[in-house]
This record gives C-alpha cells, structure tokens and sequence, in this order.
C-alpha cells in the first residue's frame, strides 16, 4: 500500500493548487521579513512563491514527505528543507512569517495549534492560512459514500472521519484571544475540468489519500472506478463539455501584537 505522497500527481494541477497560495501571500502586509518559513511546503510550489516575495529572507520549508522535499529543494536551492510533522515542529529562531498554504487542515485541535504557532513568532510577526474548506462539498461526501459500498467496508471500518473546518468566528476568536489582529475570508474556487475523470486525478492526490492508503494498487484502481460512477451523476457537463469542480477555501492573516511580551511582563 502506497503511503508516501505523490508528488508528481499532486503537481498535475498545480496552477490550480498555486493560485490560493498567490492570493493569500498578496494579503499580506508588506514587511522586510528576515526569517520565512513554509508549514507542509509540498514539492515547493508555495516555497518558490515565497522566495520571489522574499528574496533576501532566511526560507526553511517543513514537510513530513520525504519525496515532497526532493522535489521542492530542487525548484528552491536556496532554501533550507527540513522533513518534519509542523504540528509539533519548533523553529530554533523567531520566525516573521508562518506561511501554510493547504496544510493545516490535516491536522487536529486548530484551538492549540495556532496558539502555539503564534507564540513562536517574532514580534510583529504573521501566520498566514490557507484551507480547503470542502469536506461537506458532493467531491469529498462521494468519497465517503464509496467507502461505504459493501465492497470496501471491511477495509474501511475503521477509518477515522475527519471532521469539517470550524467556522471563520471560531478562527477568529481563537486568533484574537492569542494576541493577534486578524484578516479572514473565505473564497469558492469553480475549478474548470475536463471531465469528472479529472476531479478523481485531483483527489487521489490529496483527498482520496486517506481511502486509498488502505487499499491494494489493484484495488485503489476499483475504488476510484467506483468513485468515479458517482461523481459522473453529481456533476453534470456544462454547454461546452466541462465540468465546474466548487472548491471553497478559507484563509486568515494573523498579525502577532508587539504588546503581548509587555502584557506579559507586566502579568
């Protein structure tokens, strides 16, 4: 069973993947940031966006995927790489800006990590995310409903759910409270496909990972087959033969208070 990401199948969409990155490195106030660092940079599509925004900066990107760094050191030699989980990774020095584009929605309890992520920024300093906000979108409640089919039940019984993003008043509340000024949106993306054969192309990157990782190459090729009848009846072609793929997303931009260590001092 193949566990380790993919990253030439994940970089088969890559302008699409880019684009949320773009978007949210523009919201971001404009600083001489001396220290950079990419959370789950992937093959380094984000990194090399943040190396053109930053080019004097010290860039680290973190990832857990020991084939996603190859592929990003390659594109960004001149910055450093370091294969960790950025859930509990720590920089050695204040970083000024925590960059995660589609990141941290892998990982749980968002009411600790951000704190934690934001304690370890300089003064002044930003956290910037971004999340795929899809899971209650048909493409991931499709995946769900194939798991179920009685020919993949045993395998995926216990599978564990994960679960939607919490709501942008929760994200804000929880980046309030840890002593940050905060800009946050949410976008629907309409990705352009082909056909509902290209949103499976999409997935099994990304979504369709934690499904097929329990399954044999010959049966990830069944599953998908399976996956692939549904989506053909939830997404129908437009007038011109394509399919529109909805993909919501929600970013903030948490901008760390020069008070807090004051506040604190004066506990």
């Amino acid at each position: 069973m193949t566990k380790e990401w993919n990253p030439d199948l994940y970089r088969r969409f890559e302008a699409e993947r880019t684009r949320p990155a773009a978007e949210l490195l523009a919201r971001i106030p404009p600083k001489a940031f001396t220290r950079v660092v990419d959370l789950g940079c992937g093959p380094g599509n984000s990194t090399a966006l943040l190396r053109q925004a930053y080019p004097n900066a010290a860039l680290t990107g973190v990832d857990t995927s020991a084939a996603m760094l190859e592929q990003a050191a390659a594109r960004v030699p001149s910055a450093q790489f370091i294969q960790a989980d950025f859930t509990d990774w720590q920089s050695d020095a204040p970083p000024d800006l925590l960059f995660a584009n589609a990141a941290l929605q892998w990982a749980g309890n968002h009411a600790d990590l951000l704190p934690r992520l934001v304690e370890q920024l300089a003064e002044g300093g930003v956290l910037a995310v971004q999340m795929p906000d899809n899971l209650e979108q048909l493409s991931h409640l499709l995946m769900a409903e194939t798991a179920r089919l009685p020919q993949w039940q045993p395998q995926m019984q216990a599978m564990k759910n994960r679960r939607p993003l919490a709501e942008a008043e929760e994200y804000y509340d929880i980046l309030t409270a840890a002593s940050c000024s905060v800009d946050i949106w949410r976008t629907t993306y309409y990705h352009i496909m082909p056909d509902a054969e290209a949103i499976v192309h999409w997935f099994r990157a990304t979504g369709l990972r934690p499904f097929l990782n329990r399954l044999t190459e010959a049966e990830q090729a069944a599953f998908c087959a399976d996956y692939l009848e549904k989506l053909r009846a939830a997404y129908p072609q437009q007038a011109d033969g394509n399919v529109l793929l909805a993909f919501p997303r929600l970013f903030f931009v948490a901008e760390k208070s020069k008070q807090r260590h004051v506040l604190l001092k004066n506990a």
